[in-house]
């Protein structure tokens, strides 16, 4: 596992390393820097620290840049790429405006999915879906009875899933 900041950096796709930059960061924070190895070895994790610590980060860099290097490589698969599950929309709107920009660099498709998201969009994440999803547990649990049939082929190429506030879905 690379905890050093500047061996996390080099490790990440160079749209993703842009991104840092332009967000004017001098280095990863540790929890980033950690992250990067495991995510981009497809290992299972959890990333615990404190609020404002960079845990979204954490999850977000490691995973756009495997996504963006399989897409420079032609070995994405077709389908939605990475799931983040969040327990409310406000959080999920606050994501979507993060990843945005960092989505536009590596040609990821960022999508919002819930229940004031409007229906034109849902469709046409159903017919043409790629990248990242962002929804409520709600949301996915209506995505799979609604649209059951579709749900194979929307995330036949999902590699990462996302879950953010987990404390929340235990009951912690």
């Amino acid at each position: 596992m690379t905890s050093d900041p500047a061996t996390a950096y080099s490790r990440l796709h160079p749209e993703v390393r842009r991104w840092v930059w332009n967000q004017g960061w001098d280095r990863l924070r540790s929890v980033q820097a950690e992250a990067v190895d495991p995510v981009l070895a497809g290992s299972d994790m959890v990333v615990a620290a404190a609020t404002a610590s960079g845990k979204t980060e954490a999850a977000w860099l490691p995973v756009c840049s495997a996504i963006a290097a399989a897409n420079d490589h032609g070995t994405s698969q077709a389908g939605i790429k990475a799931l983040y599950v969040g327990p409310l929309k406000a959080l999920i709107n606050d994501q979507a405006l993060r990843l945005e920009g960092l989505g536009e660099l590596t040609d990821i498709p960022v999508h919002r999915w819930h229940g004031d998201v409007a229906g034109s969009s849902k469709r046409a994440v159903g017919k043409n879906p790629d990248g990242i999803l962002l929804i409520t547990p709600e949301s996915l649990e209506a995505l799979f009875v609604r649209e059951g049939a579709k749900v194979a082929t929307m995330f036949a190429g999902l590699r990462y899933i996302v879950i953010d506030e987990l404390h929340s879905f235990i009951g912690i």
